[in-house]
């Protein structure tokens, strides 16, 4: 296990108190661990789960030669160039049962979609293409070609190929392929537990009486739906008071029973509480030596204070406590390593391009993530504005939001009609 100070020698111009948001990802990369852990479950349990070894196909898909849609299945050595065919219609194939008939020179058979194509036949004349009058049917020169609407067998998948690559992440689509191969089980990484914790006297629960300067616990919710949304078991420490003896028991349980622990708030440059001062205590106490806590002041827009580390060699992720910029710096940060730790090969979410419909004041040496709205203009291409005021209290916004628009590390100000990169929030907060 890499300690924290090697992970940070081997990153160009690391500086813990200006450090550029890409490099955050290339030090969570090397501080997380792999799962070691898997288990076998049914596939209507497996959604959203990652798979632990690659699904290598039985058979193939489709198992047979089979028609593409309803219509007349024939040998298409009988076609001649700018002559019509007219064949004799001499049976009927079903989808589920194979044809046992012969097919003569001068015939065909009506066949429905997926039906096995009978010997000697190759090509599939849409029914709907074809005059059919007393038991025979014309097909007009020049409308098919050999092979069409035909489907080979092993087309999708040959059997002994990967249909499915260890580390894909389960989807509603992949249920579907790996059920049409008939299999009914599949490996998959063990279910990821996280601990969160909100930290300071001023947070209140809800349910509690409001008090002058405090303030509800947004975090907890946002972050623990997050979480929830990536199929993650969570242990929820709720709200933490900035007393020793809490948060050492909070720290130590999170360490404990969990693989990974996420708080915020407490975690600010300068700040005199007991949060930065526990969090140093407990990771220093790893057996090994591969622990310890780092504070960062990430040159980023919102969410610039972050702390990283291990406790008992499970990672932690000391979040900034404004709620939009907890938002930020777990979909920028935090969730990537989280899927990473939970086996997954893409761990971050794909980039869109936008055309900016304002001017958005930006100066180099940071990157910003700006909360923003993305729609379609008239020629069917994508715009973005932001939701204006992007202060990182302003919790509203976020759900104004349908993305994040990401302005990078050099970039300076954008112009109207500028080409912007936008990270879509669709099922992800």
């Amino acid at each position: 296990m890499k300690s924290l100070d090697a992970i940070a020698a081997a990153l160009q111009g690391y500086d813990p108190q200006a450090l550029p948001a890409h490099t955050v990802n290339a030090f969570l990369a090397e501080l997380v661990p792999a799962p070691t852990r898997s288990e076998r479950v049914d596939l209507l349990q497996a959604l959203g789960r990652v798979l632990a070894e690659d699904v290598i196909c039985p058979i193939d898909v489709p198992a047979h030669d089979n028609a593409a849609m309803d219509g007349y299945a024939f040998d298409s050595a009988q076609l001649r160039p700018g002559l019509p065919l007219t064949l004799r219609v001499a049976g009927t194939a079903r989808a589920g049962a194979a044809y046992t008939g012969a097919v003569a020179q001068g015939a065909c058979v009506k066949i429905m979609t997926g039906a096995v194509m009978p010997a000697g036949l190759d090509t599939v004349v849409p029914q709907e293409l074809v005059h059919a009058a007393e038991g025979a049917v014309e097909i007009a020169a020049g409308l098919i070609r050999p092979g069409d609407n035909r489907r080979l067998a092993g087309e999708d998948l040959r059997r002994g190929s990967t249909a499915l690559a260890r580390g894909t992440r389960i989807t509603p689509a992949a249920l579907g392929l790996v059920a049409s191969l008939g299999i009914a089980q599949v490996p998959v990484y063990a279910r990821l537990r996280v601990a969160y914790f909100s930290t300071g006297d001023e947070i209140l629960s809800l349910g509690d009486a409001p008090r002058e300067g405090a303030v509800f616990d947004s975090n907890r919710y946002t972050v623990l739906g997050m979480l929830q949304r990536m199929g993650i078991e969570v242990l929820d420490l709720g709200v933490v008071p900035d007393q020793p003896a809490a948060l050492q028991a909070a720290f130590s349980r999170a360490a404990r029973e969990a693989d990974a622990t996420i708080t915020s708030g407490g975690v600010s440059v300068g700040e005199a509480d007991h949060t930065k001062a526990m969090m140093r205590q407990l990771a220093q106490a790893t057996p090994d030596g591969g622990g310890g806590v780092v504070f960062w002041r990430i040159a980023m827009r919102p969410g610039r204070p972050m702390a990283v580390g291990r406790i008992g060699h499970k990672p932690l992720f000391g979040l900034p406590g404004n709620p939009v910029a907890v938002m930020v710096t777990f979909l920028a940060f935090v969730r990537p390593a989280l899927w990473q730790m939970m086996g997954a090969r893409v761990s971050e979410p794909p980039m869109l391009q936008a055309r900016s419909s304002e001017a958005i004041r930006k100066k180099p040496g940071r990157t910003e993530y700006q909360r923003a709205i993305v729609s379609t203009d008239a020629a069917g291409g994508l715009t973005v504005r932001t939701t204006g005021q992007q202060g990182s209290g302003v919790l509203s916004s976020m759900v104004q939001a349908n993305g994040l628009l990401v302005l990078s590390h050099a970039q300076a100000d954008v112009q109207v009609g500028d080409t912007v990169r936008v990270m879509l929030f669709d099922g992800v907060i």
